[in-house]
């Protein structure tokens, strides 16, 4: 459980000295949900302090490592989240308000599903944008995200996001033949200045896409890169916490807390009424196409050093990082990545499913069409090989 859910009687701490010594009297819904599943609760998963960056290197218990290399970062906000799943260590939740459950799946070789904004609740987790914030599954396969999400997914008549849609059979979907779906490549934006081993991998990816589907055409999206929105919900959770102990931030944290503080009233409600509209009118570009397909991330992992060593360069990697996974958090859309193979150096290279909200069930099939078609989730890190060797 990423450590911003609230787990009753066990410390939910945000990574953060601010709430090292935070212990909530009650479950968070999702938790709830799990544990009536049969869910078995090991641990909590370290994480960016506040989920407010996608390095998870910046943490009052210290930098989240890849399992593949350790000397890399293994993405964030649920860095720690997508390294216990890529250590093998179980199925993992964590929460994506720009990618922090995609983007670190991508990076560790394994599989980050983030739902339609308001399939699964929030209810007592932490936010970082109220707007953005969705709650996710990870795991070693498909199935896993598809388990998961069958156990969470739901209307929670106290979660003010959470909508009463009637919830698809996600495992049975599996199941169904990815035929039909018409698949849209939006190489305008989330294919440009692309690692050139990320785009071999991707460019295999869809030509097995394209056979097992018939359909690949090339597609546009308007996308936005404002974060206003985010700025200004993360400043006014954070307002009296700063205001009065600012020293028990991490000084990177403090700053983009701070960002949004000069974001006024007005400018605010005109971002959520842009916000609500793109919403609306993404449902157009299904009219031709039933899923898009694009790179997660367009770099692989970089080191812990370059970030650390370079703090100038921290927040700009983090938004590259971003690039192709948040505007799916903007609409609202489920997106789920999975591995689509791995670099020179045996670093992951991840594949980004998106439907139209509340298509779960259609991310799923052909995620899992492409799973068992290439078998890229068989891939464990080399000292996992060597330990079950052993």
């Amino acid at each position: 459980m990423k450590d911003v859910i609230d787990t009753a009687g066990i410390r939910t701490t945000a990574a953060s000295a601010l709430f090292k010594d935070r212990v909530p009297a009650e479950d968070a819904e999702i938790v709830r949900r799990l544990k009536v599943a049969g869910a078995v609760l090991i641990g909590k998963q370290n994480l960016h302090e506040f989920a407010y960056g996608a390095s998870s290197v910046i943490s009052y218990f210290g930098e989240v490592r890849n399992p593949w290399d350790v000397s890399r970062i293994a993405g964030g906000s649920s860095g720690g989240s997508a390294a216990a799943v890529g250590a093998r260590l179980g199925y993992a939740i964590g929460t994506d308000t720009a990618g922090s459950v995609r983007l670190p799946a991508a990076f560790c070789g394994v599989v980050g599903l983030k739902p339609t904004y308001g399939r699964v609740s929030t209810r007592c987790v932490i936010p970082l944008s109220w707007s953005l914030d969705h709650v996710g599954t990870i795991g070693a396969t498909v199935s896993d995200a598809a388990i998961l999400l069958q156990a969470i997914a739901g209307y929670d008549p106290k979660d003010t996001i959470c909508a009463d849609v009637p919830v698809t059979d996600y495992v049975a979907a599996l199941r169904e033949n990815p035929k039909p779906l018409r698949v849209g490549m939006p190489r305008s934006f989330f294919f440009e200045d692309l690692d050139p081993e990320i785009a071999a991998g991707v460019n295999q990816a869809l030509s097995v896409i394209q056979k097992l589907t018939g359909y690949v055409r090339e597609i546009t999206l308007p996308v936005s890169t404002d974060r206003t929105l985010q700025n200004a919900e993360s400043h006014a959770y954070h307002a009296e916490f700063v205001a009065e102990t600012p020293e028990l931030y991490q000084p990177e944290t403090l700053r983009r807390i701070r960002t949004g503080a000069s974001v006024s009233v007005t400018d605010y409600i005109h971002c959520r009424r842009e916000l609500d509209e793109s919403r609306r009118t993404i449902s157009s570009v299904f009219e031709n196409v039933d899923l898009f397909v694009t790179p997660t991330t367009p770099i692989p992992p970089p080191t812990i050093a370059e970030l650390e060593d370079n703090p100038d360069v921290l927040r700009p990697r983090e938004i590259l990082m971003l690039r192709n996974t948040r505007p799916f958090n903007v609409w609202g859309l489920p997106a789920i990545s999975i591995p689509c193979g791995f670099t020179a150096e045996g670093l992951p290279i991840g594949l980004q499913i998106i439907g139209p909200h509340w298509r779960e069930d259609w991310v799923l099939r052909l995620a899992h069409a492409y799973e068992q078609a290439t078998g890229w989730h068989k891939r464990m890190p080399t000292i996992l090989e060597q330990s079950f060797s052993v």
